[in-house]
């Protein structure tokens, strides 16, 4: 009874990875249609507030309390401008220049940018030879899409360095959050709702600020920016929490390797995204430099935040 038991869970957290791998793979499509037809701020903001809208009704079917410590929600708003605002900001202001299939496979660079803003901030005291060679294969790789050689025009672009630096500043909230936030007995979905909210308050703020064009809203804009917020920015946490309470931050870190994958696939098929060899050459050896860096970092780190998404 017992290993049909393991069986079963074993099965369920299978299915909600590829869940979870398509619904944040798929991510960089909805941008991408969706910037067709709202400005990157105003999908930014749309998938914010949608996206807090799931987590704050869970969590209020769960009746987890909120933080009430003015340092929590300071902490709070520090991890949303880098976990949150920024890097989708980024990204959708990057795919209005690269492919989205360039941008989930930027956005695989994110575990390398962790642990080098660990390093930085003698969060993790020491590199050991097999992160190093991680972090070396793994810019490699990001050299390799890139391609500086060829066309200023192509991957070498500000939408690209928009992409990487989205990735970074993901690195940079982890870090933040596992410092500070980490360890708070917040619950997760909670903390994740608090996070979506305050990033929702600083888009508002920049909206107001910069204003907004007039939306040129059809059927492909409108469904794929709520799905965006809905699923993409929303349930996905659900589902990556799942899995981190059945099979530990371990198991749910390999969605990292799935998602570029689905982000290519999608490109290709949907969008007419052309790859090239080289480019699918550069996303291997970026994995590979995961691969070698998450490696000791997860033995090391038991509890380690597992990656976000886009």
């Amino acid at each position: 009874m017992t290993g049909q038991s393991s069986r079963a869970v074993r099965r369920a957290t299978t299915i909600r990875l590829v869940l979870l791998a398509l619904v944040w793979g798929s991510s960089f499509l909805w941008i991408k249609l969706a910037i067709r037809g709202l400005s990157p701020v105003e999908v930014t903001f749309a998938r914010l507030i949608l996206g807090s809208l799931v987590l704050f009704a869970i969590a209020a079917i769960r009746r987890g309390p909120l933080p009430r410590s003015p340092v929590i929600w300071a902490h709070i708003a520090v991890a949303s401008v880098f976990g949150n605002a920024a890097p989708y900001l980024l990204f959708a202001l990057g795919e209005q220049h690269v492919a989205s299939s360039t941008a989930g496979m930027l956005n695989a660079t994110t575990p390398l940018w962790t642990v080098v803003v660990a390093l930085t901030t003698r969060h993790q005291r020491a590199v050991s030879a097999r992160q190093a060679a991680g972090l070396v294969i793994g810019f490699g790789g990001a050299v390799l899409i890139f391609s500086p050689w060829q066309s200023a025009g192509g991957l070498a672009s500000v939408g690209a360095i928009e992409s990487v630096a989205a990735g970074a500043s993901y690195g940079i909230s982890y870090v933040y959050m596992d410092r500070f936030l980490a360890r708070r007995g917040i619950s997760p979905v909670t903390l994740s709702a608090c996070q979506l909210l305050s990033a929702s308050v600083l888009l508002a703020v920049v909206l107001g600020v910069t204003g907004a064009p007039a939306p040129r809203l059809d059927a492909s804009v409108v469904v794929s920016t709520v799905i965006l917020g809905l699923a993409a920015t929303g349930a996905a946490y659900v589902l990556n929490y799942q899995i981190i309470t059945s099979e530990g931050a371990t198991v749910a870190s390999t969605v990292t390797y799935l998602l570029p994958v689905v982000a290519i696939i999608l490109g290709v098929l949907v969008l007419g995204e052309h790859i090239t060899v080289l480019v699918l050459g550069g996303i291997a050896l970026i994995l590979a430099g995961v691969a070698l860096t998450r490696n000791r970092a997860q033995r090391a780190r038991p509890r380690e935040i597992t990656r976000r998404p886009q």
